[in-house]
């Protein structure tokens, strides 16, 4: 990152910054690869998973490290500067959060081999499902299912008549090896992820082996009592900020040499370049301190063993989208900065521009999530 420094990460070894280091190098190099084959390729998530992406958030019980969600969040902008699709790959470590619904049996067989799993899920639309005495029978077709190609284990939305989930998604969780992938994913924007569609036909799933996506965990840690949904939308919003960084320092490593063809100053010496460049940089730090912020009040009260309160949920849901929107904002802010120096096919900015939009247009980020933090502002819920 340029001027603005990382969030210390408490622990993390000498060996591993190297490793982290040699990791962003590859992705740097590799971006291009990444936009052909339209997914991360394996090598780079099992560097993933040599970093302790995947067990970050496993229960200590069942070999996980259990770290703070500000370091997680750090790790994943710090990918998401070096390259927009493996920063959100990436962000699925944080998977295990969810998956903390699972009985704790079954937990306990998922991690047997070890904590580093990694799940890939789509919700939607959730698909009809036969009750047999042997568990459910599970078919039907997903899609947006990011990092599905190196994925061990995947969840499908599944739909019950009888379903008293009071309106929250069930999950079922299968094996990789028991569905199908469709490589239909084909975007303007974080094309690397491999959001591809799935494709079940039949598989048998015991009921244990499903869970409800928001639902209360089976085990008491901290961050199973950090909001699942707010972190679920944080690890994505964060890929947004690190896009918007890599904008900002794209630019300032080429103002200086980039001179119009017309006579017109380099970028670095036109005031209005200069001028809009500080306010950029302004919105994306202070957008990040806040995000960073809130979410550090919201771990000093659940490792007090207190739930996250409506409010403290609201405003990490808000933090989110603001984060997103910055960074999208930022970004484009970048682009125009750079005048015709961003327009050709393969230049970063474009890249960033379309990566940071679409960051931005995800469900958990989008323009809804204001009206709701709006009402939960006017409207407290009092206990």
């Amino acid at each position: 990152m340029n001027a603005i420094h990382p969030i210390a990460t408490p622990g993390v070894t000498t060996q591993r910054e190297a490793r982290l280091q040699s990791l962003l190098a590859d992705i740097r190099a590799r971006r291009e690869e990444f936009q052909t084959l339209r997914h991360i390729p394996h090598d780079i998530v099992e560097q993933f998973v040599s970093l302790g992406l995947y067990r970050a958030f496993v229960a200590r019980r069942f070999g996980g490290d259990e770290i703070t969600p500000m370091d997680f969040l750090d790790l994943i902008e710090r990918i998401s500067v070096a390259d927009g699709s493996a920063g959100w790959v990436a962000s699925f470590g944080c998977a295990s959060t969810y998956l903390a619904s699972l009985p704790a049996s079954t937990l306990a067989t998922l991690y047997a081999d070890g904590p580093d799993v990694i799940f890939a899920g789509g919700i939607y639309p959730p698909q009809p499902v036969r009750r047999t005495p042997a568990g459910f029978l599970v078919s039907g077709r997903w899609g947006w299912l990011s990092g599905c190609m190196s994925a061990s284990v995947v969840g499908g939305g599944i739909a019950e008549t009888d379903s008293s989930t009071q309106g929250l998604p069930r999950l079922a969780v299968m094996p990789r090896a028991s569905v199908t992938i469709d490589p239909v994913w084909d975007s303007i924007g974080l094309r690397g992820t491999g959001s591809h569609d799935m494709i079940a036909d039949n598989v048998l799933v015991p009921e244990e082996w499903t869970f409800v996506r928001g639902g209360p965990p089976s085990i008491d840690i901290a961050i199973t009592r950090y909001p699942a949904i707010a972190i679920a939308a944080q690890v994505l919003a964060v890929v947004g900020l690190g896009v918007a960084r890599a904008a900002l320092d794209e630019v300032a490593a080429i103002a200086g040499s980039t001179v119009s063809i017309t006579g017109a100053p380099s970028l670095a010496s036109r005031p209005h370049v200069q001028s809009e460049i500080a306010k950029a940089e302004a919105s994306l730090r202070a957008a990040r301190a806040w995000f960073y912020d809130i979410t550090a009040d919201v771990w000093d009260t659940v490792q007090r063993g207190d739930p996250a309160s409506p409010e403290q949920t609201n405003l990490l849901r808000l933090a989110a989208s603001h984060a997103a929107r910055t960074g999208a904002d930022v970004t484009r802010a970048a682009f125009i900065a750079c005048g015709t120096t961003g327009i050709h096919a393969g230049h970063p900015l474009g890249r960033y521009l379309q990566d940071a939009a679409v960051v931005a247009q995800h469900a958990f980020l989008s323009e809804g999530t204001y009206q709701t933090a709006g009402q939960q502002i006017l409207n407290p819920r009092r206990p």
